[in-house]
């Protein structure tokens, strides 16, 4: 059974501060700092250039990328990291259409995340084959998964509310249908037990600076079924995806497997303040930590509706339908949450009108969801929010 207690000690959190935006940005694991430290001095500063062999940098992408793939129930060896997400969902989505050849029609819901549909379309304009997006409502999309269909690119979880698709019946209804999927798990990875076998996920890609807490700017991650695995040609062809790097040929021959999808060199300096964080892992049971993320989401939607009957829920009120945040909306809600974060709760604000809060047990408990739903009340008895300070509009929100 996972101490979620003594997870809690784990993180450096600020003093006085409920920190409810793990699900943006996640906390400074402790234990970060020195490693990162490590390898800055005892392996770049002793070593130099020689710290791609004698310090394993150049075999951590696939190892680090083994370790997040147990928290996603990925197949081992299936799983690699670096670069965005946004790169690797342009990866996975080219790397899917290229195995339907003759199917023109990329699949997704109206709610997914921007930089998604960006770099979706971005790649049908470029391919130039007549493919086409189309953005469904999210509760349709399983009415829209037709034989034209090539493939189904969602996110799992809801960036703004928080909504849960079933992976397991829309992937089993895209195979029906002859369709391959691509999910995003920016805001499962770490947030809800995912099972990539289990579902018979074609493609996986994430982040690991949300849940995972490896930092800002840490790199995401792709995994592939092994069936796709050695059938796809990558459509962006970099040099440590081919399939011996260092002999320098003109001509791009892929790698073996998952080693194909690496395209740039690693970046190990966030390799290392990730593979800190994904030590406190090592002890979390996934089941676990999806039921107390529950328990603790069910506690803070009752007591905001109790206390603040101005907020509107925006989440689905049944846990097993939503991630693990919860989202209320309200017409000031960005003065509001910069009323709140000056106040000590940190969450974020989502455009038009959601305010957005992370619930995540490695770190919150009871009484900080109480001390958070205390303080969100007062902002809202005292009108807090209307102060100028609090309307002016920052660059990140």
């Amino acid at each position: 059974m996972t101490d979620f207690a003594e997870t809690k000690t784990l993180f450096h959190l600020p003093e006085g501060v409920v920190y409810l935006d793990g699900n943006s940005l996640g906390p400074l694991p402790k234990s970060a700092p020195a490693r990162i430290a490590q390898a800055v001095e005892a392996e770049w500063g002793a070593e130099l250039i020689g710290g791609w062999t004698k310090c394993g940098w150049m075999d951590q992408p696939t190892a680090l990328g083994d370790r997040i793939g147990r928290l996603i129930g990925a197949a081992p060896g299936t799983t690699t990291i670096g670069d965005t997400l946004s790169i690797k969902v342009f990866q996975a989505l080219s790397a899917a259409l290229a195995l339907r050849p003759d199917r023109r029609i990329v699949l997704t819901d109206m709610g997914n995340f921007p930089t998604d549909l960006y770099m979706a379309q971005s790649l049908l304009d470029a391919l130039g084959q007549g493919h086409v997006l189309k953005a469904v409502a999210p509760e349709e999309v399983a009415d829209h998964l037709g034989e034209d269909v090539a493939v189904l690119m969602l996110t799992q979880v809801d960036y703004r509310t928080g909504r849960r698709h079933d992976m397991a019946g829309l992937t089993a209804a895209a195979h029906e249908k002859g369709a391959l999927t691509v999910w995003d798990l920016a805001h499962s990875a770490g947030a809800i037990a995912v099972n990539m076998i289990g579902t018979g996920a074609d493609f996986c890609v994430g982040c690991t600076y949300k849940f995972l807490n490896a930092g800002p700017g840490a790199p995401a991650f792709i995994s592939v079924a092994p069936q796709h695995a050695e059938k796809t040609e990558p459509i962006l062809a970099g040099w440590l995806g081919h399939a011996a790097p260092f002999a320098f040929e003109p001509a791009y021959r892929a790698g073996l497997g998952i080693e194909r999808f690496r395209v740039g060199t690693p970046p190990v300096l966030q390799m290392a303040a990730l593979d800190a964080a994904l030590d406190i892992w090592d002890g979390v049971d996934l089941a676990a930590l999806e039921e107390k993320a529950a328990t603790l989401g069910n506690l803070f939607i009752n007591e905001v509706e109790a206390r603040c009957p101005d907020l509107t829920l925006a989440s689905p009120r049944d846990a097993r339908h939503r991630g693990s945040q919860v989202s209320f909306r309200h017409p000031d809600g960005y003065p509001i949450m910069q009323a709140l974060i000056a106040d000590g709760v940190v969450g974020d604000f989502r455009a038009p009108d959601i305010l957005r809060f992370g619930i995540t047990p490695l770190y919150l408990d009871e009484a900080d969801i109480r001390t958070a739903t205390e303080r969100i009340e007062t902002v809202m008895k005292t009108r807090a929010y209307d102060l100028p300070e609090h309307r002016e509009v920052k660059a990140v929100t």
